[in-house]
């Protein structure tokens, strides 16, 4: 089975909200994933949507494959480095912002 894979790391974008996203394109093939993504009002859909554009032009460019006869193979959602931030409080405290960041991986194989 030939796959291409594109990988989108470092992104603004909790795990667990991305995640949601990745739920609707699982197993789909290319062209409703596509669909489903850019009619989602979900922030993660609109950011895999471009990961998921650059895994179709990879299988373009190497498997000379057409976008009509992809279908996602595999979509993963990783945790990212977190960045720790501080929000000053009452009484002089602080408490602990996180924000955390997400690395998108989107495998896609011809179907046959």
């Amino acid at each position: 089975m030939q796959m291409a894979k594109a990988i989108t790391r470092y992104v603004r974008i909790s795990p667990r909200k991305a995640r949601y996203a990745a739920g609707l394109i699982r197993g789909l093939s290319v062209e409703k994933a596509s669909l489903q993504l850019a009619y989602s009002k979900l922030r993660g859909g609109r950011l895999l949507k471009k990961t998921l554009d650059s895994a179709v032009a990879n299988a373009e460019t190497q498997l000379d494959a057409r976008r009509t006869e992809l279908k996602i193979h595999e979509v993963r959602v990783d945790p990212g480095p977190i960045l720790r931030r501080a929000k000053a409080r009452s009484r002089g405290s602080s408490v602990p912002v996180n924000k955390r960041t997400s690395h998108f991986t989107i495998i896609v194989s011809k179907e046959s």
